[in-house]
Order: structure tokens, then sequence, then C-alpha cells
């Protein structure tokens, strides 16, 4: 049980917040105490819930003593008792830290791993994927960049998701996804093993990152690549490499001026992504299994074409419905991940 005096200071913290945010606030302030404010709304909602109904039990068990009230009280309590496991989950799963990455949009990066052209054709059906799944949820997908091979497979794609809590719902996919079946340049009929990788990152803001412009090179070139979408025959295509950290971003659409601000967004969140990293690995130091490791070498997910089944090795779920999630039902999947992170940090919480 969460001691009664840590939730009495998260509600006065909030109190106090909703004072301030009432007095006026100067701009910068504005910003953080709205924030903070609006994490802990939810929290104390159900904080408020759950101190209610043990304020509940506690009159009708006070009531026993009462001959005129006894009988009512015998038959409030069982009832509210029920309830008291269920809130208190649903209070600790409040408490729980959460993510201020969560509500952003996400950059979602797709390359082919081993397995050649059949890789390839296979990055292309994980881009499909998650596409669908975002027209499920509303979201708009937009194509930063892409490379497609001669078959119309993905050399390397860049897309940026927008919609609600969409980095949330797709950070648990980043890793190495692998795919067993008979590919089409297979005359054999063997069934072959290829893999691609799938990187999701918080789209960074402005005030996360500051970029010194003597920190990076940009280059203006002709667009080119076998079958790519946004190839085009002007010099518009513009590769920006951050000196310090080596890392290289291109993008290749009509515009220069575009390409120039879609390039320095994905480098900025890049940037805010390994900042991020560094400090998820300082924290998970001690901490033996993780869900949402992100660690991008790690193999997280085997699609079995053959017998119709997916498995995600991370939490040992298995779903023989292979068809509805390559067409992008992934709700299932990433409800069992997302339960299965809380549950990993509420024992913790508890350890």
């Amino acid at each position: 049980m969460v001691p009664v005096d840590k939730l009495t200071a998260i509600t006065e913290r909030f109190e106090y917040l909703e004072a301030r945010m009432a007095q006026g606030l100067s701009g910068d302030e504005i910003a953080r105490v709205g924030r903070e404010y609006a994490q802990l709304k939810p929290v104390v909602e159900q904080i408020g819930e759950y101190l209610q109904l043990l304020a509940d039990i506690g009159e009708a068990r006070a009531m026993l003593a009462d001959p005129e009230m006894k009988a009512l009280a015998e038959e409030e309590l069982p009832a509210l008792t029920a309830r008291l496991p269920e809130a208190e989950q649903a209070m600790r799963l409040a408490l729980l830290p959460r993510d201020e990455a969560d509500t952003r949009p996400a950059i979602v990066e797709i390359r082919p791993g081993t397995g050649g052209e059949e890789a390839a054709l296979f990055a292309g059906d994980l881009l499909r994927m998650y596409q669908r799944y975002a027209e499920r949820c509303g979201w708009q997908v937009d194509i930063l960049e892409e490379q497609l091979t001669e078959l119309g497979g993905v050399k390397d794609v860049v897309a940026r998701v927008v919609g609600e809590n969409v980095f949330a719902r797709l950070k648990y996919e980043s890793g190495v996804h692998r795919v067993q079946r008979v590919p089409e340049t297979e005359s054999g009929g063997r069934i072959h093993t290829s893999a691609a990788t799938v990187a999701v990152l918080p789209e960074a803001e402005d005030v996360d990152i500051h970029i010194d412009p003597n920190d990076i090179r940009i280059d203006t070139m002709r667009a080119s690549g076998a079958g790519g979408q946004h190839v085009n025959t002007t010099d518009s295509a513009v590769r920006i490499t951050h000196i310090p950290s080596g890392i290289v971003v291109t993008s290749s659409e009509k515009s220069q001026h575009r390409n120039r601000e879609i390039a320095m967004q994905v480098l900025k969140t890049r940037l805010y992504d390994m900042e991020r990293q560094k400090a998820h690995d300082a924290r998970a130091a001690d901490r033996k299994t993780q869900v949402g490791s992100g660690d991008r070498s790690e193999r997280i997910r085997t699609y079995n074409f053959p017998q119709g089944r997916m498995t995600d090795h991370r939490i040992g779920l298995t779903l023989y419905k292979l068809g509805e999630v390559m067409g992008g039902d992934l709700d299932e999947i990433v409800d069992a991940l997302t339960e299965a992170d809380q549950a990993q940090q509420l024992a913790e919480m508890d350890a």
C-alpha cells in the first residue's frame, strides 16, 4: 500500500500549482508550471477516488457499531471493499513515472538487415503495417525520406507520425524484426529468415536541443536512388553532418528549403534520442529485465508466415493471426507490452 503521507504530499503540490496558475505567471513559468499541473491532474484524480473509497469504507465500518445502521453497513461494506483492489491498482499505475515524450510525435526509421532483397521487401511490409496501424488510430504519417530497391523493397525510410499518444504506442517497436517465409525471389520454395531494424524516436522540441551552427556541415546534392518516390533531377537534396556526433541526415524533397527544415528536425530528434538513451542506460544499470529496453540490436519479434504466427520474444506473446497483424492490427501487442512494462515498474516500486 502506498503511504498516505506520500499521497497527501502529491495532492498538496497539485493544489500549490493550481494556486500559482490562478495568480498569473510569466512566460517560461507558464509552460513549466502548466506542464507539471497537467501531469499531476490525472494522478490527483486517482488519489482522490482512492482516498474517498477508504473514507467510505471507514464510515461503513463505524456504522456497524450502530444497531440502527448495522444492516445498511453490512450491505454496503462488501461492495466497497470489493472495489478497493482495483482502485488501489489504478492509483499505483497513475503514480508510475511518466515518460514526458509519450505524447510527442515520433520519427520512425526502418532499414533492412540480413537477408538481401527479401529483407528490403520485409522492411517495406513493416512500413505498410505501421501506416495501416496509424490509419486505425487516426494518426498522420509523412514520409520524410525513402529509398526503394528495383523490386519495390525499402533500402531506407524515415517517417514522421503525428497524433494522440503516438510515441507511447509505438516506442516498444524499436529493435530487430525477423521474418520467416518463402521469398518472392525464391524459386525452390525454401523458407528464408531475414530481418529489418526499426527505430522509433520521440520528436525533439526546440527547447530540448540546441545545435551550434559551427558543429554542422550542410551539403546540397542531387537526389538519387532506384525508385525513390522523392527522386528528382535538381540539386535540392540536403545532407547535414553533425560533426561532434558523426550523425548524418539527408532529405530529398523537391524544395531545398523544406529539406533543410526536415533534416534539421531529424537531426535534433536523433541528438535528443542520444541524450534520452544516456539517461535510460544510467537508470537501467541495475535492472535485470526490461520490456522497453530501447536496445535496437535486440531481436524483439518474429513473423512466421508459413504458420501464420507472430511471436514477441520480450514477453513471450504468440498470436496466430499474422495477416491481421501485418494489416495494422497491433493494439493487442501494444497493450500487452505496455501492461508488462507497467507491471515491471510496479514490482520495482514495491522492491
